[in-house]
């Protein structure tokens, strides 16, 4: 595509991020390019199978993994979740968002797959994150997409979960990130196996994606580049190096946001979406599952509520479904998502386009960065 690199390079000559992979892919043809480096002043040049961590792109591969119970007819979309999660079976819910810990009522309703997967599961960020509730999730929780050495294992990290209020009812509203990380615990212990192996077994080896995993080993570590945030007066910060907090198996793996993988293989991903849940003749997902995945659940109310986090979007499973087009780029149908350390991914059924985005730079909130918005532009134009 003319201009991709002269995109990514313009962003790293003026210091935004030492080094991007690009990736769009449009019927037969895939373009896929790097620039810049491993660290910010030198380092490895960036390449094409460089391992980046992709924080809540991770979402829609832990959907379609939870899907495939779905498939089986061990799980159904509007069964309660408590028979295997029983740290769900009686939730409490602040009276109001707005409400101290301690003022709760009980759910009118049990939390199913379904709410889940559409994030109305109750617990969940909304965009006020100065709420009580939301206060204790974050500080307690929520440390495992950025950084999983902090985050207890899944037996912890529920029982955890399940002392702190719902911020809304079930099925009421949508609520960011957090129905992510209990898909994933319910996913291992419906399938009795670790969520790795499981994520493992289900998507990556069927669709070949031999890079993807939530932790680097030791022979793929000269792949992964150093990991930084803005810091003050303009001075990136590290937060996390090589060899640092994906260098080993996390406690807790996180649905959410866990994932290392490369350009390469979200496209395998996406191309599977595309084919109706098919790839190379084999059946990853259901039509029907595909289906549900990709189409917005969302009523208007909700959407209008999460402007924070969705722009011109609904939400369908484990990822964004464009309803509107507010920019240019926002195509109807058009799915998938971003991520926090500066990673995007969506496909567009409609005509087959994939596109992926990956940096090394931590956003600085839920709207995405002008290099985010420039490639989404520079993919739509052509």
């Amino acid at each position: 595509m003319s201009g991709l690199y002269d995109l990514l390079r313009r962003y790293v000559d003026d210091g935004t991020v030492p080094g991007a992979v690009a990736l769009v892919a449009r019927g037969g043809r895939t373009e896929t390019v790097a620039a810049g480096t491993f660290e910010f002043g030198g380092g490895s040049p960036m390449r094409e199978d460089t391992l980046f961590r992709l924080a809540s792109i991770t979402k829609p591969v832990m959907a379609a993994a939870l899907l495939t119970l779905v498939d089986e007819g061990r799980l159904a979309l509007d069964e309660p979740v408590k028979g295997w999660l029983p740290e769900l079976a009686a939730p409490r819910v602040v009276r109001t968002p707005d409400a101290v810990l301690d003022d709760v009522v009980p759910a009118r309703r049990d939390v199913t797959v379904e709410d889940l997967l559409t994030f109305r599961a109750g617990h969940g960020f909304p965009e006020d994150f100065s709420l009580p509730a939301v206060r204790q999730l974050f500080g307690t929780l929520q440390k495992s997409g950025l950084d999983p050495r902090y985050t207890p294992a899944p037996d912890e990290w529920m029982d955890r979960l399940s002392r702190i209020p719902m911020v809304r009812q079930p099925g009421e509203a949508w609520l960011y990130n957090t129905a992510s990380d209990v898909q994933g615990v319910l996913a291992a212990r419906v399938s009795g196996q670790p969520l790795p192996e499981f994520l493992a077994e289900r998507v990556l080896e069927p669709l070949r994606m031999t890079d993807t995993a939530f932790w680097v080993p030791a022979d793929r570590l000269a792949r992964l580049p150093t990991f930084y945030r803005p810091g003050a007066e303009g001075v990136p910060e590290v937060m996390d190096p090589p060899g640092g907090q994906w260098s080993g198996p996390p406690a807790f793996p996180s649905g959410a946001g866990g994932l290392v993988s490369t350009a390469r293989d979200w496209l395998a991903f996406a191309r599977m979406l595309l084919a109706g849940g098919t790839a190379e003749g084999r059946r990853v997902l259901s039509e029907e599952s595909v289906r549900r995945m990709t189409t917005d659940h969302l009523t208007p109310g909700q959407r209008a509520s999460c402007g924070l986090f969705l722009e011109g979007q609904g939400w369908g499973y484990g990822g964004s479904v464009d309803v509107e087009r507010v920019r240019p780029w926002n195509v109807p149908g058009r799915y998938g998502w971003v991520g926090g350390s500066g990673t995007s991914a969506h496909l567009v059924p409609a005509d087959g386009t994939v596109t992926v985005l990956l940096t090394q730079m931590a956003m600085t909130g839920p709207t995405p960065p002008a290099l985010m918005r420039d490639f989404w532009q520079l993919a739509a134009a052509a």
